[in-house]
């Protein structure tokens, strides 16, 4: 099969390609900065090919002849490009990740291809309870702009008229065995405040959950649905733990580390981020209050669907797989190993893990 991979440069898209390289298929690896295309663990993929675009120009800023030798070259297109970040200008996720949405649909449509699009298992909006594939895509209340945009994605696919599929991924953390993740972006920076303890105190809900899900299932789950489109086609796909864990015993796990800090969860309705000390104030707004209203949710995300085309679902989660993150984070020095005096660095100056490919 010859697939095409937009957003291949990313922490998903690289492992995607990586996936389907390994099985065999030809992938093309459509980049946008960051020219390399590597796995999880950084290691360089194997890719038929990688071509330099931009998903939020029109034809992704390519001439007419590139355009139709990408639509004549492929069966499959996998939509990965997003921006995954919360705190944009309504106009930044219109231009990513609904018009790149938009243009890659174009794409498979001049070529006649299949269409597996990934999007988040949160465009469910703020809703509690349980969640089904199958249930009807809400209009309004989202949490943030970035659910909101990929909800708009999925709309624009489910009207598109090509052969779709729909793979929702809830929160993508690190690999199920021991933890690793290729870089530290979006959920780890509000993790790294929390456990640092520059913000102590997080406004949570009784009952909230968190669904944590490893990267590696994610990337497994939407190769094996890229391989299974006939089978897949029409259908939303929550790749998701299915295990929902309270956020308190999150907190706690966090907590058990002795150098580390347990946040005091504070009832919405009792929290005031104005009456915060003055630094903690500043990076709650920052950072880990773009992250709060996960705290105050509980959904329960079912994967029927998924698991009738796999097999099965996501392997065991809860508080011995958050170990094992904080442990991978410790390891690569993204979390201190122990109380020591340069902790007063600011997260979002810490150095992740570099982003280039390693043999």
């Amino acid at each position: 099969m010859r697939v095409f991979v937009t957003g291949a440069a990313g922490l998903l898209g690289g492992e995607v390609c990586a996936r389907l390289a390994a099985a065999g298929h030809s992938v093309t690896a459509l980049v946008h900065r960051n020219p390399q295309v590597c796995d999880n663990r950084g290691r360089p993929v194997a890719v038929a090919g990688a071509v330099q675009g931009d998903v939020s120009l029109p034809q992704f800023g390519w001439d007419q002849d590139a355009w139709d030798a990408a639509a004549a070259g492929h069966d499959l297109l996998v939509h990965c490009a997003a921006t995954v970040r919360f705190d944009l200008d309504e106009a930044d996720y219109a231009a990513v990740n609904v018009g790149g949405t938009a243009e890659a649909l174009r794409l498979a449509g001049a070529g006649g291809m299949a269409f597996l699009h990934v999007s988040t298992a949160y465009v469910c909006g703020v809703r509690d309870g349980l969640i089904k594939e199958s249930d009807p895509l809400p209009e309004t209340g989202f949490a943030n702009g970035y659910e909101a945009s990929k909800a708009a994605g999925e709309r624009l696919v489910r009207a598109s008229g090509l052969t779709w599929a729909i793979a929702r991924p809830s929160i993508v953390v690190g690999e199920h065995g021991d933890g690793t993740i290729r870089q530290f972006d979006t959920t780890y920076a509000a993790f790294k405040l929390i456990a640092e303890g520059r913000v102590r105190h997080m406004p949570a809900r009784a009952g909230a959950t968190l669904d944590f899900v490893p990267v590696d299932h994610v990337a497994a789950g939407i190769a094996l649905l890229g391989e299974r489109m006939e089978q897949a086609a029409g259908g939303t796909f929550h790749l998701v733990s299915g295990q929902p864990l309270p956020v308190g015993r999150f907190t706690a796990a966090i907590g058990a580390y002795p150098h580390f800090h347990e946040p005091e969860l504070v009832a919405p309705e009792a929290f005031d981020p104005s009456m915060l000390p003055a630094l903690e104030r500043r990076l709650f707004r920052r950072v880990a209050g773009l992250y709060a209203s996960y705290f105050q949710r509980n959904p329960h995300f079912d994967d029927s669907a998924f698991r009738a085309i796999a097999g099965a679902g996501c392997p065991e989660t809860g508080e011995a797989y958050i170990r094992r993150l904080i442990d991978h984070c410790i390891a690569v020095g993204f979390l201190a190993a122990s109380a020591r005096a340069d902790s007063a660095v600011p997260a979002w100056r810490a150095r992740p893990q570099p982003r280039e490919c390693r043999p």
